[in-house]
């Protein structure tokens, strides 16, 4: 269960080293038309590189470039993936030569295309349904998030899903998924894991993981929690809208860092580098 991993150690993706207790934040960055927080205002290439400069200004760390709506909606084939998303990671890494690129896919094409572009980090956000996408992290020397996505087909929510205990669950396949990942030579220090919060998940499940997100943090895998205005906040504080969830988003962040997570995926860079900072002040990394 990746006991062996130096819990303290450095994260290392593309250009940059993250040292033990340092927060790293990673900015959304959508080429869809339909995603459910932005509805499609960085779809166009223009508006999504904007975007990108805007979060790097804004203190973002890495850039999470996605060609595909998480949750239900038209089909979106490789070709299509690609023709959002390959063309922004060259012009991003041309721009930004320093900004970690992580790209949204569970596709081994998509990442191919996508590393020889210049992505550091593949975002298997549907925890590993394409074995060979931790292949290609790899072959081209890459980093990987393995993620607990309840074993479901990407772009589906499950019907009363369960689970005997959701946080063992999640340790179970987060670690499984980052062990075979090592194995096929993906480095270790460009490995993460995330309990992918609402992946395969109802609220009471998210609130579970965000609860005892310290057993994650114990497996000496680093944690990446992708809290950012997603429906358990909303539900939790009695069904606010997304355009109202910063500040249920805020507090789950700060949750997640006191018990160690190490990379947080947000749709507002800024607000998330005012609060990490402000909580590395209050509650030092020991």
């Amino acid at each position: 269960m990746g006991g062996n991993v130096d819990r303290r150690g450095v994260l290392r993706l593309g250009r940059r080293e993250f040292a033990a207790g340092e927060y790293a934040v990673m900015a959304v960055i959508n080429r869809t038309p339909d995603s459910f927080f932005d509805r499609g205002r960085t779809y166009g290439f223009g508006a999504a590189l904007e975007a990108v400069d805007r979060a790097v200004e804004e203190g973002a760390d890495i850039v999470d470039i996605g060609g595909v709506k998480a949750g239900p909606g038209d089909d979106v084939d490789v070709a299509e993936e690609l023709r959002r998303v390959a063309g922004l990671v060259a012009a991003v890494r041309e721009r930004h030569p320093d900004v970690v690129i992580s790209v949204d896919t569970w596709r081994a094409a998509v990442g191919e295309v996508v590393a020889e572009a210049g992505a550091d980090l593949l975002n298997d956000t549907w925890g590993g349904p394409d074995p060979e996408l931790a292949e290609v992290a790899a072959k081209h020397g890459i980093g990987l998030v393995c993620a607990h996505a309840g074993r479901v087909t990407p772009r589906t929510r499950p019907h009363r899903i369960g689970y005997a205990d959701v946080v063992a669950d999640v340790v179970a396949l987060t670690t499984e998924l980052a062990e075979r990942a090592v194995s096929l030579g993906v480095r270790r220090d460009a490995v993460l894991i995330d309990p992918a919060h609402d992946f395969g998940k109802n609220t009471r499940h998210s609130l579970e993981v965000s609860r005892r997100l310290g057993e994650l943090v114990a497996t000496g895998w680093p944690v990446l929690v992708a809290v950012s205005n997603k429906d358990f906040v909303g539900e939790t504080l009695g069904g606010l809208p997304v355009d109202r969830r910063a500040a249920g988003t805020t507090a789950t962040l700060a949750i997640s860092a006191v018990q160690g997570a190490r990379v947080f995926r947000v749709h507002d860079a800024k607000a998330a580098r005012t609060a990490l900072s402000t909580i590395t002040r209050l509650h030092p990394p020991t």
